[in-house]
């Protein structure tokens, strides 16, 4: 509670903060012309009395003047000077002025720039989001799943069936690539699973996992780290599914042919963008509670 009250209480706005430097610098500046203005009227007298007590001085022959009399108008002038200078030219260009007019430079320049990505996109138009893919990669990211018929893959972090084939399957497609995964998939592992490089994507800062364990903060890293293997394979969770979507070039789905209560999808598949390559039905029997079925999808 006292710390949040002494952050309070020392934390300036920076626009309050610029304003009291403005203001202090006026004041200085205000000083100064004073003190200027002080010492003129004492030096103004000193020279009158000077010249004409003391009898120091002699006339400014060229003008016919008193020495004083020129020696007070040339500082009469620098005085004028100042006090142009505090009231009128930093008003006028001040660090405000400048901002001001910098402002309306970039606007400019924002604009013209605007104008000519509409004039781009016009004559050349943006590929959609789906194709832009490095046409460089040499890698088939592969999603692998197993859903139901509702796209249901789980409910509170497990999985809600237990197929020997499908596990089996995973294994041998699986063996020897880099897994990528959400971090509540990885913790539902009691230990990283045997000839597979782990890529966990978690927010969590200093996120903690056994020595060989890959930590990244979104799916693109995830992908860059996973970048030698000619096959990294997507095991979930849900969101992490749906952001793989877009980038996936395979899908290796399980779907087990029954409906299921579940708190996590797996996103439904655009057959306008996938073509169904193999299909490998199985029956239930007493190793598996339910029908079954092998698919594997290429990106069209």
């Amino acid at each position: 509670m006292f710390g949040k009250k002494k952050e309070s209480t020392t934390e300036i706005d920076k626009e309050q903060l610029e304003l009291i430097k403005t203001a202090q610098k006026r004041i200085k500046q205000k000083k100064r012309l004073y003190a200027h203005f002080v010492i003129f009227l004492i030096g103004a007298v000193f020279l009158i009395l000077a010249n004409t007590v003391l009898g120091i001085g002699q006339t400014f022959r060229p003008f016919d003047i008193d020495w004083f009399v020129f020696a007070i108008a040339i500082w009469l002038f620098i005085f004028i000077y100042h006090l142009f200078s505090v009231f009128i030219t930093s008003k006028l260009l001040s660090k405000k002025w400048e901002e001001k007019q910098l402002n309306q430079i970039v606007a400019k320049q924002k604009k013209r720039i605007a104008e000519l990505k509409d004039q781009v996109e016009q004559d050349i138009p943006l590929p959609e989001r789906k194709s832009l893919r490095a046409p460089s990669r040499k890698s088939d990211i592969t999603i692998i799943v197993a859903a139901g018929e509702n796209n249901s893959i789980g409910k509170d972090n497990q999985l809600i069936w237990h197929l020997s084939d499908d596990l089996k399957r995973f294994k041998n497609l699986t063996n020897g690539h880099h897994i990528i995964m959400g971090r509540k998939t990885f913790e539902t592992f009691k230990k990283p699973l045997p000839n597979r490089k782990h890529v966990v994507i978690t927010r969590q800062d200093n996120y903690q996992v056994p020595e060989g364990v890959i930590v990244v903060n979104n799916l693109a890293d995830a992908l860059d780290a996973s970048r030698t293997d000619k096959q990294p394979f997507i095991i979930g969770g849900g969101e992490i599914y749906k952001q793989a979507m877009d980038f996936a070039d395979k899908l290796e789905i399980t779907r087990v042919h029954a409906e299921f209560e579940a708190d996590t999808f797996f996103p439904e598949i655009d057959m306008a963008n996938w073509k169904e390559v193999t299909k490998t039905q199985h029956q239930k029997d007493e190793n598996h509670a339910y029908d079954f079925s092998f698919i594997t999808y290429i990106r069209h």
